[in-house]
Parts: C-alpha cells; structure tokens; sequence
C-alpha cells in the first residue's frame, strides 16, 4: 500500500469536491480544477475527507494510487492558497515586463522574445528582474516557470540568465593563461 495514498486528505472548509464517474472536481475560493481518476484507482468523499483507495496490487495501479493521492492533495491546497514559483533575471540590461497576458524578456537576444502566459496562470514583475508566476494548479505554475527558465537558462562561467529563486548555481572556473 502507497504510504501517502494509505492518507485521508482533509477537506478544507469552503472547498466543495464532487466525484462522478472517473472525474473529480474541486471549487474553492480561488476556483475550480477538474482531474481525471485513471481506471484501477477510486476516490471517496466521506466525513470531511478524501479517501483514496486501489483496486489490485498491479504495478502500474499501485504507481498511480500515489499519484492521485498528490495530485488531490495539491488540487485541494491550490483552490484554497495557490501555488507560487519566484524567478530571478541576472546579467546586464536583462529585464522584463507583464504586458497583458503575455511576458516580454530582453535577455541579451537581438529580438525581445514575448512569452503568451496560459489560462490560469498570472506573472508579475518586481525591480524588472523579480518574476512571480501565480496560479492555481501546480503543474501549470511549475511549467511556465521551467519555459520562462528555459528561454535563457544561468551561463554556467558568468552566471547570467534567468534562474529559479533559491537556486545554487556551480560556477566554473574559466581558462586560466600562462
């Protein structure tokens, strides 16, 4: 049995979560994420909790007992919270701006290169070098902050790019001349 999926999620107050057939939405404060259930794995809504149970001891079926559990327990905790991802711009004339629903990013190209935001998903810019991406679902919020890094990832000698909030870097030790 999957340590986390053994787990009865809490039900925050002001969370509303309804199972039908293989779909399980969930509307909160912030708004509502659906989520499909894959066959072999059942959820259950009892006394205030989420219970999620498997069907057989198969492989795949024990992988994704876990993984629903996650994927509820973040559904549960974006709708209430959210998710936020901190993004840092270092180098000289590096910078960016919110224009719309869309980032615009000078980051050392001939050309500013313009990044359409996705539904759900909000980026604000502090100093023109801090970005904030916010949203409710996790998975989005973690892949618009991994596109947005990866436009111009940290140079691994001057460490200029754009780099998550937090991260080391290792900076390599350039050519030495005799």
């Amino acid at each position: 049995m999957s340590r986390l999926g053994r787990k009865l999620i809490p039900i925050p107050a002001g969370v509303e979560v309804k199972v039908a057939d293989r779909l399980v939405s969930v509307k909160g404060p912030l708004g509502r994420l659906e989520w499909p259930v894959a066959t072999g794995v059942s959820v259950a809504v009892a006394d205030g909790h989420l219970r999620v149970s498997r069907a057989a001891d198969d492989p795949k079926i024990r992988a994704l007992h876990g993984l629903v559990w996650a994927e509820l327990n973040n559904m549960l905790r974006g709708v209430t919270k959210g998710f936020e991802r901190t993004l840092e711009i270092s180098g000289v004339g590096y910078k960016a701006q919110v224009q719309g629903q869309a980032v615009n990013l000078s980051v050392g190209y001939t050309h500013p290169v313009i990044y359409p935001l996705p539904a759900g998903v909000e980026a604000k810019v502090d100093k023109q070098t801090v970005i904030t991406i916010k949203g409710i679902d996790k998975r989005k919020v973690g892949q618009v902050a991994a596109n947005l890094r990866a436009i111009k990832p940290p140079d691994v000698y001057k460490q200029k790019g754009i780099k998550y909030a937090g991260e080391v870097l290792r900076k390599k030790e350039g050519k030495t001349g005799k």
